[in-house]
């Protein structure tokens, strides 16, 4: 449905709009193409903004009064409202205009043009084709309820009224602003608003709510597995204390170890440092655990949560292999303030070997005379693992990372103190660092010259068989950042890529070396995912390059070298011989390639070959074993018919020979099976034997005869060991 936009938002960044592009939205207004009548008023004086989250029912009617779509129930809808938020959800101009002119409770009708809905061009919602889109449209808005991004809301389907011990559900549907036909919520209608303005919904079926007292410091919330410190007291529905805070120490936990229970820690996951808040937990979120013992017979818990502390411990790996656990708060916001990017960093660190002893191999404050280490992130210089943690830390901050060998020295140059296989603990300090230069406001030269620095630096790492991290800064130098690739480049984050095509040169010869710099960055990045193995990726970046160029030899060489590696040999080859009749100075390279992939080609085949064949032996030998499978259950089957009795009978019977079963001599009525006596019985087993070979080497005669032409028209007279 067009108006029922998705339940639970997607908060995360997006690319910041332009004022241009919202300009150009908003000069398609002009006067009575947006029109507003007021249906019911709300209530105070607040209304919504851009970053707000607004919840509202939406019914949609042409100007006859026909219904087309609707949120709501009666309507044919699922009766659940929609959520937007303003300025960063898809919406249509017309409401986008319109809502933030509403109060709360409000319910208001807009008749909106074409051009201001969905006949709107390039409009970012999309609708049926048998939606009247290029009509005009009457839309009857309620708007129940707004609130910032940062909290869920409690909705309008299913209303709690909290305060203090008493809860109170409402099972009849009560919409916020309709107290003409709900007399109890019309006598607490300002609790209500109260409620909603605090109240977060935790999980979705309301078995744990969180109603904040005082805000906390900074948006960071505590997760697995961060080390938590919290006064936390709690009472049951009914007022009974259950846990009382004393005047000790609060309490400490590990955020992930069930060592709360599961609705608390739900609650706890989503405060700040210093955030004061009651938890509501119902007793399908109330786990046994050191905090609450005892959990049967309690249907509800208010938890009075005072969030003291918690230290940030990261699981960087995900496999709890690199960790980095925050032993002093640094300066700043976590991440807007990490050196998330490549920058020059300033580090004190101490390097210890994970062992009883804990021996340190190296101190800086030490070993380099008091002075930090100074490096450039992203090129390689100190252990990955070491990097990727320095890259999570902010200025002023103390860190102790736990490290295992592949991530420490393992496949860096490794200390001589240091032995191999070794886990390495760093206690680090993040002393600066220093962001790479902003291009905004720079000279065309000044920009130049700094992607050829960057460009030397890919260079350099490409040359030193670090691929990734020469691909990494070519991309750097030009690359847009919604393309970015995150698996390649793990811990390179969108904010690290610079927006190089965005360089506006000023003249035809600063653009052609902007657009030979360009093109050149692209083939560079196409060798490293070539080197990489990511063929397809490679074809990629140089297809860009053919795009803008379509004679540009050295693309096509290498596309060609990507598409012989990924087996496409056609396209290579025609990619080849196109060089050679653009460029006859490349011709020995493009023969030098084509005799290459003539190599390839031939190996490709033997390689067929060899498979077919393994194929083949493969299923003559299965064919084979059923045969002798089925032939020995045969005999056997035969044999236990002829000795039927002379073994079931008690010492001393005498076993009654040649008398059969009925149904046994239904089910062997296809078999000459008559009571013999033992010497007929051992003529028989033997020419059963002797009739069983010739029978079983025909058969495999007659398939070799009607298979060897098959694989000899493939050529698989022989297999070719590779």
């Amino acid at each position: 449905m067009a108006v029922d936009g998705d339940a639970e938002q997607n908060y995360k960044p997006q690319k910041k709009k332009t004022a241009t592009d919202e300009e150009k939205r908003k000069k398609k207004i002009v006067p009575g193409s947006l029109m507003k009548a007021l249906i019911r008023p709300g209530g105070g004086d607040a209304t919504p903004a851009d970053g707000h989250q607004a919840v509202y029912h939406c019914t949609i009617r042409t100007l006859d009064g026909v219904v087309v779509e609707s949120t709501r129930s009666e309507f044919g809808g699922k009766g659940t409202p929609t959520r937007h938020v303003l300025g960063k959800s898809k919406m249509i101009l017309g409401l986008l205009e319109g809502i933030p002119t509403m109060l709360k409770g409000e319910i208001a009708i807009f008749k909106i043009k074409p051009e201001l809905h969905y006949a709107e061009d390039h409009c970012p919602v999309s609708v049926s084709e048998s939606f009247p889109k290029d009509a005009e449209l009457h839309f009857e808005i309620e708007l129940i309820d707004f609130s910032k991004v940062k909290a869920r809301i409690l909705n309008s389907l299913s209303i709690m009224y909290l305060c203090g011990t008493l809860s109170l559900k409402c099972s009849s549907l009560i919409e916020l602003g309709e107290t003409s036909r709900h007399p109890m919520a019309a006598s607490m209608f300002p609790y209500f608003v109260k409620v909603y303005t605090k109240v977060q919904v935790i999980s979705e079926d309301l078995g744990v709510l969180k109603k904040v007292i005082d805000e906390g410091q900074g948006w960071e919330s505590p997760r697995e597995p961060y080390e938590v410190k919290a006064w936390i007291s709690a009472k049951t529905g009914d007022g009974k204390s259950i846990i009382s805070r004393t005047d000790g120490e609060p309490f400490f936990f590990t955020f992930g170890k069930s060592e709360v229970p599961k609705g608390l820690e739900m609650g706890i996951g989503t405060m700040s440092r210093q955030e004061k808040a009651v938890i509501y937990v119902t007793s399908q979120y109330l786990t046994r655990c050191p905090l609450l013992p005892v959990v049967e017979g309690i249907d509800e818990v208010h938890f009075d949560v005072e969030l003291v502390h918690f230290i940030q411990v990261r699981d960087v790996l995900g496999d709890g292999r690199l960790i980095k656990r925050r032993v002093h708060d640094g300066r700043g916001e976590f991440p807007m303030d990490c050196p998330l990017q490549d920058s020059l960093l300033r580090v004190h660190y101490k390097g210890m070997i994970l062992n009883e002893e804990k021996n340190v191999f190296y101190d800086t404050k030490v070993d380099n005379r008091g002075q930090p280490l100074m490096f450039s992130s992203g090129e390689g210089l100190v252990p990955e693992g070491f990097e990727m943690c320095v890259r999570l830390m902010l200025p002023g901050e103390i860190a102790l990372v736990t490290c295992p060998p592949d991530y420490a020295y393992d496949k860096f140059p490794r200390p001589s103190n240091v032995p191999e296989g070794a886990h390495i603990q760093w206690e680090i300090e993040l002393v600066g660092f220093e962001t790479p230069k902003d291009w905004t406001g720079m000279s065309f030269r000044s920009i130049m010259d700094d992607v050829e620095k960057t460009k030397g630096t890919g260079n350099r790492l490409f040359k030193e068989g670090k691929f990734e991290l020469a691909k990494a800064k070519y991309e750097k130098a030009f690359r847009d950042p919604i393309s970015v690739n995150v698996e390649l480049c793990q811990w390179l984050t969108l904010l690290v890529l610079r927006e190089f095509n965005h360089v506006n040169p000023q003249d035809d010869d600063e653009g052609k070396e902007f657009s030979n710099t360009r093109n050149l960055l692209n083939l560079n990045v196409a060798a490293c995912l070539l080197k990489m193995g990511e063929w397809k990726k490679s074809i990629e970046a140089c297809n860009k390059v053919i795009e803008a160029n379509p004679g540009h030899v050295k693309a096509l060489y290498r596309r060609g070298m990507a598409y012989m590696s990924a087996g496409d040999f056609e396209e290579a080859r025609n990619d080849f011989n196109k060089m050679m009749s653009i460029d006859k100075s490349s011709e020995p390279n493009a023969r030098a390639a084509l005799l290459q992939l003539k190599q390839k080609e031939q190996v490709s085949k033997e390689n067929i070959k060899c498979t077919a064949f393994l194929f083949y032996m493969v299923f003559i030998n299965l064919i084979e074993t059923v045969c002798l499978l089925l032939d020995k259950q045969e005999v056997e089957r035969k044999a236990r018919k002829q000795f039927k009795g002379l073994f079931d009978k008690k010492p001393g019977e005498i076993a009654e020979a040649g008398v059969d079963d009925k149904a046994e001599e239904i089910s062997t009525k296809n078999f000459e099976c008559d009571n013999l006596d033992d010497t007929d019985s051992i003529k028989e087993e033997e020419e059963v034997h002797q009739a069983a070979a010739p029978r079983h080497t025909g058969f495999l005669s007659q398939l070799w005869s009607s298979s060897r032409s098959l694989f000899t028209a493939l050529g698989v007279q022989r297999c070719t060991i590779l």
